[in-house]
């Protein structure tokens, strides 16, 4: 670890903008199970074009909501873990861009505040029909993964509430899409942490970020095809490596 550390913490006396880019690994060390993980990745477990479309939910609704709502039982039982409690650190230091692809609450529960969500938000639930917010809805708890719940009804129109996340075939957030690339585009230096640099556009981001100049960093354990193209490739888990970087630049 020391001799990434050592050149990482060289690259950031130049630094003015930093943009931090996070991916299910992240989330993974709290214990919330990633989507392509090699052993027991969400979608070699469960088959997303009857969990993660909209014409799933439409087809099955209660299928659909009941598999989120245990997945919102697990990300509610999970603690932010210390690389999410450094990368809060880290942005009472200097201005911070995070950008993750994650759906939970973790880097807010952690202390981040203006997180971008690329892929949505998990608690963010909203009307299928009329897109209405619905806040404060009473979630059940159930362990089991298939087990159907009929979602709550909207308010206002009546239609099933659906989770607020980003479903294959849907496009990203407008708004959450345009702030990630501003924060690519303004950021000095990239530090992109577990993700599989599989899913675009998100995983286009740091190269963006580098062709304009920006340095690279990558925090992951395993290779991923961000890898060629990082100015440092760190092979350490979030909660290792955010720690020591925080602690040896507070020196």
């Amino acid at each position: 670890m020391a001799e990434e550390l050592i050149r990482v913490a060289a690259h950031w006396q130049a630094v003015r903008r930093v943009a931090v880019l996070t991916g299910a690994g992240m989330s993974a060390e709290s214990g919330i199970p990633t989507f392509r993980g090699a052993h027991n990745g969400l979608w070699q477990r469960f088959d997303p074009m009857q969990l993660a479309t909209a014409e799933a939910f439409r087809a099955d609704p209660a299928l659909v909501w009941g598999w989120y709502v245990w997945r919102m039982a697990t990300v509610r039982a999970a603690m932010p873990n210390a690389g999410h409690r450094a990368l809060s650190a880290l942005a009472s230091t200097q201005p911070v861009a995070l950008v993750t692809q994650n759906v939970d609450d973790l880097h807010e529960r952690a202390g981040s505040s203006g997180a971008i969500h690329l892929h949505g938000e998990l608690f963010a639930h909203r009307c299928f029909d009329c897109a209405r917010p619905a806040p404060d809805l009473a979630l059940p708890n159930h362990d089991t993964p298939l087990l159907r719940v009929e979602p709550p009804r909207c308010g206002h129109c009546g239609g099933p509430i659906r989770p607020g996340v980003v479903w294959f075939g849907e496009s990203l957030p407008e708004r959450a899409w345009s702030n990630a690339v501003a924060a690519a585009e303004g950021a000095d230096l990239v530090l992109v942490v577990g993700t599989s640099g599989l899913v675009h556009p998100a995983a286009g981001l740091p190269l963006h970020a580098k062709r304009r100049g920006a340095v690279v960093v990558e925090i992951n354990p395993e290779s991923t095809p961000i890898s060629p193209t990082a100015d440092v490739t760190w092979r350490e888990s979030a909660a290792r490596a955010l720690p020591a970087l925080v602690t040896a630049l507070a020196r």
